[in-house]
């Protein structure tokens, strides 16, 4: 699963956008031979849950979808004019058998994050899988 938010976590991923957000980058990674299982998010990130190409690095995947669709939300509103997703992202592998609960996630995420921020979210993840991380290279 990767996720990717906008720069300075603006809420501009609107409801009336997201839909047609969610099929374009599902296009975008099909186009590539990539495997889309669930796309969606908030109004400040998107997570996508695909299958990984064997012909492409997941650096690769993920720069041509930030590129592309930040380009192609740019021409559709005058209030998208500036947009650009954060220099970071976050990827987790996995499994089959937790696709399921992953796509169940994803689907609640209006919901999700009407009780919890992102920022608390992402914490609270990277240290359950006790990753470390710093503050300060978190948040753009």
């Amino acid at each position: 699963m990767v996720c990717s938010v906008q720069k300075n976590r603006e809420p501009s991923l609107l409801p009336e956008i997201q839909d047609d957000l969610y099929r374009y980058l599902a296009a975008v990674l099909e186009s590539k031979k990539h495997f889309p299982i669930k796309i969606g998010g908030y109004n400040d990130h998107v997570h996508m849950l695909f299958g990984l190409s064997r012909t492409m690095a997941i650096s690769d995947t993920i720069e041509l979808v930030k590129v592309s669709s930040s380009k192609w939300l740019k021409t559709k509103t005058p209030e998208l004019a500036n947009f650009s997703w954060q220099l970071g992202y976050g990827i987790f592998s996995v499994s089959p058998e937790d696709s399921p609960i992953i796509v169940d996630y994803i689907e609640r995420q209006h919901e999700h994050h009407a009780v919890v921020s992102f920022q608390d979210e992402l914490r609270k993840l990277l240290t359950e899988h006790r990753i470390p991380f710093d503050e300060k290279y978190l948040w753009e």
